[in-house]
């Protein structure tokens, strides 16, 4: 008998083919919220069908807490947002990376007076290279179709010590690279 043994976490196939925007709007009640679209890349297919695409980001879905349809009550994610510098990083459970977010500083801002963005996770392929127009035409087909999901990220609760380094957080670890961390010191390493 053999067993395959799926891990947990997104794979890092998935997690290099996904493609991000982010940008500023107007919620349900008028208030300005900040958006962020994750989508997977078309090369993300295998063999012409999308099936086993749409089953990793659903599989990303699970993993970043459990999206909703865009009827439900949006949920608040288990993934949270981390400000680096003036990089914006999301952190997902179980990844060994981070997801660089694009971000202009009114859009950082708003995060940061906010402290949540409202995620979107696209079911359908779509190239990090499309313009406004065809992201605005993928959003209004995603939606009509029920292929978007929808949950809350959040800023971990505050409380960062001033000792901890600020580009890994205490870890040790680069959010980006996945390596050793270049810009802590080695308290970062010792301290839980």
């Amino acid at each position: 008998m053999s067993v395959a043994l799926t891990p947990p976490g997104p794979d890092l196939r998935l997690l290099v083919s996904l493609a991000a925007w982010t940008w500023q709007g107007a919620g349900p009640d008028g208030r300005e919220i900040a958006y962020i679209l994750i989508t997977h890349t078309p090369a993300l297919t295998d063999g012409g069908t999308a099936v086993p695409a749409e089953d990793r980001m659903r599989r990303l879905s699970v993993c970043l807490g459990g999206l909703t349809g865009a009827r439900e009550v949006i949920p608040d994610l288990a993934c949270r947002l981390q400000l680096v510098g003036d990089r914006v990083l999301l952190r997902i459970p179980e990844a060994s990376r981070r997801l660089q977010l694009p971000t202009r500083r009114s859009w950082t801002e708003l995060v940061a007076r906010t402290g949540e963005a409202i995620l979107l996770l696209g079911l359908d392929p779509l190239p990090q290279s499309a313009d406004a127009l065809r992201l605005d035409a993928y959003l209004d087909s995603a939606l009509a179709a029920d292929r978007l999901l929808f949950g809350r990220v959040q800023f971990p609760p505050p409380g960062p010590r001033a000792d901890v380094c600020s580009t890994c957080g205490g870890s040790g670890t680069d959010p980006i690279s996945g390596r050793a961390c270049p810009d802590c010191s080695l308290h970062c390493r010792l301290e839980p």
